[in-house]
């Protein structure tokens, strides 16, 4: 495992206080280590899990050549050029069951969609395309080639090849796949557990009385729907004040419970270092002035597992007994504020951490202002969370859209712009932003379906120009 220093040695032209966007994700592509733990799990629970071994598939997919088409299944090698063909038909296959005569010279067999092809034949006319007399049906010259609408066996899986591969997310499509094969289970990774936080006196608890200079927390909201999306177990630990023992206390206990700890707000210059202090204190972290809008501040490293921390699973209490709230929910130290319930599928103190000893937990400090955090989340730290999670796949593309608007920007940094995409007459993408741009306007994301990337080297952008764009679909 590399420390922090170890990693921005190996990286080119590394500078804390001017980092690239590019460099950001190629340093915590080196940071970030797959979880260890695997899973058997039904397939029904195994949506959104990653693979931990390949899928081989035990018989070929389909297991017999069987027809594409409804129709009549004959010997290809009748056809002849310029010529129309009739055949006599002898019987009827159904899918499900073989049929069992013997098919000649001149004859045909009544075939269903996915019925096994009778012995000797390789060929299915559709039944739209022939016309019936009694028990003869002629085909039109040039319509099929030998081997026409019949489906290969082996085809779609052959036996004992990978169907499925270790790294690969569980999608529908790939529940299906399995599903195929008879197979009732998966190994997977066992799931990311994430714990985040809010920090600073100025922010407020759902429940709480609006008081002067403080605002409701959206973060954690915002930052719990988006690991939800990703399919982690979330442990939500509250608002945690301008306090260094409350904060101490809130970092040790998440490094002691969670595979990763998020939080937003205390990372930017001029605020309370409080939260910067106990950072470095308990862990291995670097603070980044980023290249990038908005979103420029961030931490990253890990937070070192305290020696005495254990959870409440190993020394066999409940987490009722570590935990003020009754419900055992382990969202907050001291129980939820008036007002607030614990989400469901949150995961409490007394889930048992497998697989994580005393490295700790690895650290993503975000900033405050609400798009700040989306913005961050979705360009470094999803990322970052599904390679520890044992994903293999690669990132999503980013669509190209013609711009609706002139946008102003200068080279040097990368900047991520709200914005809608919609298709023109012609089939081909445009996108308008959603109004205000600023790093704490949260309705203007609300709004938006994806965001404008505009690269680091990129200047600014007049109507009509294409810009790349990241869609928020299945992540938002």
């Amino acid at each position: 495992m590399k420390s922090i220093a170890q990693i921005a040695a190996e990286l080119q032209g590394y500078d804390p206080q001017a980092l690239s966007a590019a460099d950001v994700s190629r340093f915590l592509s080196q940071l970030v280590e797959p979880v260890q733990d695997v899973m058997e799990l039904p397939l029904f629970e195994a949506l959104g899990r990653v693979l931990a071994a390949d899928v081989v598939s035990p018989f070929d997919v389909p297991p017999h050549d069987n027809s594409a088409m409804d129709g009549y299944a004959f010997a290809g090698a009748q056809l002849a050029a310029g010529t129309a063909l009739t055949l006599k038909v002898v019987g009827t296959a159904l899918a499900g069951k073989a049929w069992q005569g013997m098919v000649g010279a001149g004859e045909c067999v009544k075939i269903m969609t996915g019925a096994i092809m009778p012995s000797g034949l390789d060929t299915v006319v559709p039944q739209e395309f022939v016309n019936v007399q009694a028990d003869t049906v002629t085909l039109p010259a040039q319509l099929l080639q030998p081997g026409d609408n019949r489906r290969l066996r082996g085809e779609d899986l052959m036996q004992g090849r990978p169907a499925l591969l270790k790294g690969e997310l569980l999608t529908p499509a790939r529940l299906g796949l399995a599903a195929s094969l008879g197979l009732k289970t998966v190994r997977t990774w066992r799931p990311l557990r994430v714990a985040y936080f809010s920090t600073g006196d100025e922010i407020l608890s759902l429940g709480e009385a609006p008081r002067e200079g403080a605002v409701y927390d959206s973060n954690r909201y915002t930052v719990f729907g988006m690991l939800r999306r990703l399919g982690c177990e979330v442990i939500d630990m509250g608002v945690v004040r301008d306090d260094p023992a409350l904060l101490e206390a809130a970092f040790t206990r998440a490094a002691a419970q969670a595979d990763a700890i998020i939080t937003s707000g205390g990372v930017s210059v001029g605020e309370a270092d409080y939260t910067k202090a106990m950072m470095k204190k308990l862990g291995d972290v670097a603070f980044w002035k980023i290249a990038m809008r908005p979103g420029r501040p961030m931490a990253v490293g890990r937070i070192s597992q305290a020696k005495s921390a254990s959870s409440p699973m190993d020394s066999g209490e409940s987490s009722s007994q570590n935990n003020s709230n009754p419900n055992g929910d382990g969202r907050f130290a001291d129980g939820p504020p008036p007002g607030e319930t614990a989400p469901s599928g949150v995961k409490g103190a007394a889930r048992r951490r497998l697989g994580v000893g005393s490295v700790g937990a690895i650290l993503f400090g975000l900033p405050g202002n609400p798009v700040a955090v989306m913005v961050t989340f979705l360009a470094f730290v999803r990322p970052a969370l599904l390679q520890m999670m044992g994903s293999t796949a690669p990132a999503a593309p980013l669509l190209r859209a013609r711009s609706l608007e002139p946008m102003r920007k200068k080279p040097g940094r990368t900047e991520y712009q709200r914005g809608w995409v919609s298709t023109t007459a012609d089939g081909s993408l445009q996108v308008k932003t959603t109004g205000n741009q600023g790093s704490g306007v949260l309705s203007s994301m609300a709004q938006a379906n994806g965001l404008i990337v505009l690269h680091h080297a990129q200047g600014s952008v007049k109507a009509g120009e294409e810009v790349d764009v990241m869609m928020f679909e299945g992540v938002l």
